[in-house]
Formats: C-alpha cells, sequence, structure tokens
C-alpha cells in the first residue's frame, strides 16, 4: 500500500513546494498554518492568514 504524502502549497506564490519549506501557525490567531518555501521566506514576499487576514512578514 502507498502511502499519498500531503502536497505543500506556498502561502505566498501558491506554488508547490518539494523541499525546504517552511511551517508555522499565523501569528495573528494561532488557528491557520502558514506555508512558505525557501524563496518566499529568502525574499520576504507578504503572506495572508485566511483565517484572520493578518500580513506578513512585517
Amino acid at each position: 500500500m502507498k502511502l499519498m504524502k500531503k502536497m505543500l502549497i506556498c502561502s505566498s506564490c501558491n506554488k508547490n513546494i518539494q523541499t525546504g519549506a517552511t511551517r508555522f501557525k499565523c501569528p495573528g490567531c494561532g488557528k491557520n498554518e502558514i506555508i512558505r518555501c525557501g524563496h518566499c521566506k529568502k525574499t520576504a514576499v507578504k503572506y495572508k492568514c485566511n483565517s484572520c487576514g493578518f500580513v506578513g512578514p512585517n
């Protein structure tokens, strides 16, 4: 039986992430998980929480 891995999608650029993902709970509400690819993290591309509307990284 093959197990399917959940595909990770970057919260900033919406691309599939193969490796190097950063995952954390929203700093605003703590409910939604934010997932970021290495490129978006390195270049500080903004993300938005779908639950509370918090916008980061600044």
